[in-house]
């Protein structure tokens, strides 16, 4: 493969950056950009050593910089790789990689460093994927669960399950295909009671794949309700500063105010909307159809309403439009005097808070109520589970198909027709492994990737 090379730090102003090089020829382009001290060359130095010295380009002074050398296979892509330590400059790092560049690297692309490593046997695909999440935590539990996916758990699990199914699988082919032979037969029976455990093994990968998804992606949540009920203040509070204007006058936010916000270990990717109700006006028209389209495509719905004002039949319009969603009913105003009627709320809403956004009251009781709607605790943490689409997909692809084979073998199938069934959920675990999988797969998960790692 080609030596590749790429900033592997944040392109941002800083105290050190580093430059990546991996490849067969990686000590050979770094001898051609940095000169140490020393006068030792990257390709005489030991694996796991360092040497200072000075990156050049041409005769051209660069910067005073640290070379550090990785042999092959004890390297994080199992290949020759080199890493240049510079000053953190935005122009001094990137003079260096096109140094390289010109002496020999090509650009990595996303997630490329990562990628050789897993075709060099270094990581599994599980083990791959959990880098990014890492990379991306943004919480003690969150990184948490990356690291248990890095540790390899679910390739553990899967691949125990996977290799439970090419022993039945065996099992299958050698008493069907050696029928001469004095093989115990397969019982159906017996069959299908280890292929249940199978299936409820590999059930418990995606039973806490909503509470990981919600620690590394967040939770898409609308703030709802007519206007002038608070909602713009209320996200204010929750954000920690003014990002939605703010004013007596119905109507204001017309467009989607949007901000990642932290309730503990749940961010939530929090939208503010127009307020919904019937008007003549053309552009805030679109901020109200906007307002309703957030209510289906989001997890959480926080609907506001005015505690100090009677139920109004736009009130009642949102309480009729939000069905079967996660939802917490506030009741903002509570600094003025009730006169709203609870009841309708109540027997729609399990979750109700009562606040006052404006003095900032009662906001820390809504964050306690949407921790307790998620209910991510230690145990949730500690678990195996997919980490993202893809594998939660292959793994719910197998259990379908172990399900047809159960029921296959309870209507009475040929065995051997149990067996192809059986095969394909097989493939499917190598999939999620990364056993078995094509390229454009490979390509697809390492999309995501930064570049540089």
């Amino acid at each position: 493969m080609s030596t590749i090379a790429a900033i592997s730090t944040p392109e941002a102003a800083g105290g050190i950056a580093v430059i990546r090089i991996s490849g067969e020829d990686s000590f050979h382009v770094a001898d051609r950009v940095f000169r140490s001290v020393s006068g030792k060359k990257a390709a005489d130095m030991g694996g796991y050593t360092c040497a200072y010295g000075t990156a050049y380009d041409g005769d051209e002074r660069i910067d005073d910089c640290i070379l550090t050398v990785f042999r092959a296979p004890h390297s994080y892509t199992g290949e020759d790789t080199a890493e240049i330590s510079c000053h953190g400059g935005l122009y001094v790092t990137r003079r260096i990689l096109r140094a390289l560049l010109k002496n020999g690297a090509e650009n990595a692309g996303p997630g490329e460093f990562t990628k050789r490593a897993f075709m060099n046997g270094k990581l599994d695909l599980t083990q791959a994927e959990a880098v990014m999440d890492i990379i991306s935590a943004k919480g003690e539990r969150e990184l948490k669960m990356a690291e248990n996916l890095r540790e390899g758990a679910a390739f553990k699990k899967a691949d125990e399950c996977s290799k439970r199914l090419m022993k039945l699988l065996g099992d299958l082919a050698a008493w069907a295909d050696y029928p001469e032979e004095d093989i115990p037969a397969v019982e159906p029976e017996n069959l299908s009671a280890e292929l249940n455990s199978i299936r409820d093994e590999l059930n418990e990968l995606i039973i806490n794949y909503d509470c990981g998804r919600i620690l590394r992606e967040g939770v898409a949540t609308a703030i709802i309700g007519r206007p002038n009920v608070g909602k713009s203040t209320l996200f204010n509070c929750l954000s920690g500063y003014s990002r939605s204007i703010v004013t007596d006058i119905a109507g204001t936010t017309r467009d989607i105010i949007e901000e990642s916000v932290s309730i503990g270990d749940i961010v939530l990717r929090l939208s503010d909307t127009a307020g919904i109700h019937q008007t003549e006006d053309k552009i805030e028209g679109i901020g109200v159809d906007m307002a309703e389209k957030m209510i289906g495509s989001s997890e959480l719905i926080i609907a506001v309403f005015d505690g100090g004002c009677p139920l109004t039949e736009d009130d009642q319009y949102l309480i009729n439009k939000i069905n079967n969603k996660k939802c917490v009913a506030v009741i903002n105003k509570n600094d003025v005097n009730q006169t709203l009627d609870i009841q309708p709320i109540k027997d729609k809403f399990k979750h109700i808070v009562y606040i006052s956004a404006k003095e900032n009251q009662g906001v820390d009781d809504l964050k306690r109520e949407i921790e307790e709607i998620f209910q991510i605790n230690e145990n949730t943490v500690n678990s195996v589970s997919a980490a993202n689409e893809r594998q939660k997909r292959c793994i719910e692809s197998a259990i379908t198909c172990i399900e047809n084979t159960i029921n296959a073998i309870e209507n009475g199938e040929m065995l051997d027709a149990v067996n192809v069934i059986l095969d394909e959920a097989e493939q499917y675990l190598l999939e999620l492994t990364g056993q078995r999988i094509t390229n454009a797969v490979v390509d697809e998960v390492f999309s995501r990737f930064c570049v540089g790692k």
